[in-house]
């Protein structure tokens, strides 16, 4: 008796559009754990800070700042991922209640709106964050850390928003 073959399924066709789509997934995925990380940091760094100030008596000058410091980067590291897998807050009432492909529409029309923003977001981010490195602006604390090392976050990660957006807007048109 001969084993009987099984035909492996049809080979899915990478266009360039998927493969682009793929790394972002993967680099928001990455990003994301990241922010959780960092936000782990900003938990010990908040601890070892009350705990320095109030059982020591001894502030640090450095953990507030860097927490804050953190915890922005943190969270626009996380925003593509967290669109990715639609964890952001929506209301969901009509959409829910509409036919398939008026769903999709909606999705996309969404993303899109949020692209929007996400676009002019990063824009005026990068023109302040720009703004501060001409300058050379530095906090006004001990630690004096350039203003633009944390300002440039809001243009990385909404940049990497609007991107997320633009690909899950074809994702939607296409289901």
């Amino acid at each position: 008796r001969q084993a009987s073959r099984r035909r492996a399924p049809p080979a899915r066709v990478m266009t360039p559009f998927s493969r682009a789509a793929g790394l972002l997934d993967r680099l928001s995925d990455a990003l994301a754990t990241l922010a959780a990380w960092l936000f782990f940091a900003v938990g010990g760094m908040l601890v070892y800070e009350v705990a320095g100030r109030y059982l020591f008596n001894a502030p640090t000058v450095w953990a507030e700042e860097l927490s804050r410091f953190a915890q922005v980067w943190a969270v626009y590291l996380a925003a593509a991922c967290v669109l990715r897998h639609r964890q952001l807050i929506r209301i969901g009432m009509l959409v829910d209640r509409l036919p398939p492909r008026a769903r999709s529409l909606a999705d996309a029309l969404s993303m899109l709106f949020i692209a929007v923003f996400a676009l002019v977001g990063a824009w005026y981010g990068w023109v302040i964050a720009a703004d501060s490195l001409a300058l050379g602006r530095s906090t006004a604390t001990m630690l004096d850390v350039p203003q633009w090392a944390t300002e440039i976050a809001i243009p990385v990660g909404l940049g990497l928003l609007a991107l997320q957006c633009l690909v899950e807007t074809a994702r939607s048109l296409t289901r």
